[in-house]
């Protein structure tokens, strides 16, 4: 399919008292190989549904692809683009969408277009995995930026020095970064009530039927008690100590101690609402974190052992061997492998 600039509306012109005058910014959306789909429709969308809004153009948008052809998202779906990363130019915004396996792609024809654009004073953004694409063409530094949840721990790992947070989205100046997803459009929206007043932002609000415009610092995962299913107070708490706690992990005693229960009593609480002991589901906590860092960065495996609170070579590989079914050296062999052929 071909995305155009956005279709006007005069039936839903604004008065001109409301109206925003001002000259026509470009964009232009950067697609990498396997971009998310909902995250791209997400930024996109608003901005044609704001030049709806006002009945004329405040975004003229394109799309652009290392090849210059067309560009698959993760879903399968193919999509047209204008040209290659290498020809694009003269943006005012520019907006890196970026999917899985973010890291396996050779980004060097998008950074030259990403420095171009921004030597050339273009503000240039990001949604979901895009973030890793600015860190790298070193598009980031001294600015706030944030990332999907699930690459967080990869992005940070290689890039200590940079601020990434791990909110639903950041503005800072002329860089916009967000998690993916529909926040992708509270971003937009966002940009859009910046530049063109809360009436027009409003507006494509409503056409989304997205009944409100999250803020920048709202937490990007579901909250605890809707992913465990479970409402008890205690347990979110514990949980949640886990969750936080992978390098140097709690002990029993101390996780029962935090919600004032004994250990005894915590072990109950577990295996009733979650069918598992807390040591176990804290292990899984730990190895599926493991899992994340093997995955999405080049970390050595002992190093990753002891980001996730294993004390020895030895027994990471054998719990990963037996949560996961393989050892995490043949994981970081399949990651390598298909990096190799991307």
């Amino acid at each position: 399919m071909t995305i155009a600039a956005g279709e006007t509306s005069p039936a839903n012109v604004l008065t001109a008292n409301e109206a925003v005058t001002g000259r026509v910014l470009s964009v232009g959306f950067m697609l990498v190989e396997r971009f998310s789909m909902i995250a791209f429709s997400s930024a996109i969308e608003p901005l044609r549904l704001a030049n709806r809004a006002v009945g004329r153009d405040l975004y003229r948008f394109s799309l652009w692809s290392e090849d210059g052809t067309k560009c698959t998202a993760s879903n399968g779906i193919e999509v047209k683009v204008a040209g290659r990363f290498c020809d694009a130019q003269d943006f005012d915004m520019i907006v890196v969408c970026g999917g899985i396996d973010i890291q396996r792609p050779d980004h060097r024809a998008l950074h030259a277009a990403l420095r171009r654009c921004s030597a050339r004073g273009a503000a240039i953004g990001a949604v979901c995995t895009g973030t890793y694409v600015l860190a790298k063409a070193g598009l980031l530094d001294g600015y706030r930026a944030t990332i999907h949840w699930e690459n967080l721990p990869g992005l940070v790992s290689e890039h200590d020095g940079l601020e990434i947070g791990s909110d639903l989205f950041e503005i800072d100046r002329n860089r916009f970064t967000c998690a993916g997803g529909t926040a992708a459009a509270d971003m937009m929206l966002s940009l859009i009530m910046r530049d063109h007043g809360p009436s027009v932002a409003s507006e494509v609000a409503d056409q989304l039927i997205h009944h409100r415009i999250r803020e920048s610092g709202e937490r990007q995962r579901m909250d605890l008690r809707m992913r465990l299913g479970v409402s008890h107070p205690k347990l979110l708490r514990v949980v949640g100590l886990m969750e936080t706690s992978l390098a140097e992990p709690l002990g029993s005693q101390e996780l029962a101690d935090a919600v004032q229960l004994s250990t005894r009593q915590l072990e109950r609480l577990f295996l009733k609402y979650l069918g598992r002991s807390p040591a176990k589901h804290y292990l899984r906590i730990r190895l599926e974190h493991a899992r994340t860092l093997i995955r999405q960065t080049a970390m050595p495996l002992l190093s990753v052992a002891f980001e996730c609170g294993f004390t020895s070579a030895s027994h990471f590989s054998k719990a990963y061997l037996d949560c996961f079914g393989q050892p995490p050296s043949a994981e970081r062999k399949i990651v390598q492998t298909q990096s190799a052929r991307a």
